[in-house]
């Protein structure tokens, strides 16, 4: 059951980040299509409110569910951000660098040094990205200057680095609950935080995206719908799994996006983001296998 629930996992996400992406190119601002993702979650958590009880959950899971909430909104909107400027078939492959931030991130708050094996596999996975960009007359540090100047970019590595950080959180909550209990909270608390976002750090009028967001009804919906089970399938996973291996079996995805991004964008490069994927992919391996 595992396995269906891993490649269902990765389709669903592949599939909002096409609607995604579809929708930033029809003028929505990327943080409101994030709210209206949110008001899509609420809806459905609140459908499931009725025939559940919350009387036993304590309160370090309301603590570790609000964190992850939080730093979940955020992660949403540097990645819809991200989506709006860059290919998805770059977008994708990066989500290798999640391995790399991870890694980081128990060497700074838990004191883990980087193994040989798990070094080399960071230098794979940088590789990798090198990779992905086209053939130019410039330097190689001009090439790899380039990716990392790139304002998309920049905005996916901030979505990995707090998705990163809310798994930790999403990982605690699970430890205090089942995942539904998890889920619901998670989209109820992350509402108000992306409409407090949307108003003090957008410029555009609410009224204006409502009215350009009217005939993209089905899409916003489409993506509502399938981040939820999306996440639902996620929090599953995390309850059952390491939170490494977990993001281990995430990497594949990056393929598919990679596809998708060819196939409905247009994009160019096939092979060349093909073969940096599965270079990354091996890079992520090595790193997870330390852990």
């Amino acid at each position: 059951m595992e396995i269906v629930f891993i490649f269902g996992r990765l389709l669903l996400s592949s599939v909002s980040n096409v609607f995604q992406k579809q929708l930033s190119h029809h003028g929505l601002h990327p943080f409101y299509i994030v709210a209206t993702t949110y008001v899509v979650l609420a809806i459905l958590s609140l459908l499931f409110c009725f025939n559940a009880a919350f009387s036993h959950l304590s309160p370090s899971f309301w603590i570790n569910v609000l964190l992850a909430s939080l730093f979940d909104v955020g992660g949403w909107m540097f990645l819809v951000m991200s989506l709006s400027r860059t290919d998805l078939s770059v977008f994708g492959p990066l989500n290798a660098y999640k391995v790399i931030i991870s890694m980081l991130l128990a060497l700074i708050f838990l004191g883990e040094v980087p193994t040989p094996q798990g070094f080399a596999g960071v230098m794979i996975i940088v590789a990798g990205s090198f990779l992905l960009l086209p053939p130019s007359n410039g330097t190689a540090q001009n090439r790899f200057t380039q990716l990392w100047l790139d304002r998309g970019v920049q905005a996916r590595f901030l979505s990995i680095l707090l998705f990163s950080i809310g798994t930790v959180f999403l990982k605690g909550s699970l430890e205090h609950s089942g995942p539904l209990e998890t889920l619901i909270f998670w989209s109820l608390f992350g509402l108000p935080l992306i409409l407090l976002a949307n108003t003090l750090l957008t410029t555009e009028r609410l009224v204006d995206n409502i009215r350009n967001s009217q005939t993209h009804v089905l899409s916003i919906t489409a993506v509502g719908l399938t981040v939820f089970v999306m996440q639902y399938l996620t929090l599953v996973l995390l309850s059952q799994m390491l939170i490494a291996y977990t993001l281990a079996l995430f990497q594949l995805g990056m393929l598919v996006q990679v596809f998708l991004g060819y196939r409905i964008f247009n994009e160019p490069d096939l092979v060349r983001r093909l073969t940096a994927s599965l270079v990354m992919m091996l890079g992520s391996l090595l790193v997870l296998q330390v852990h």
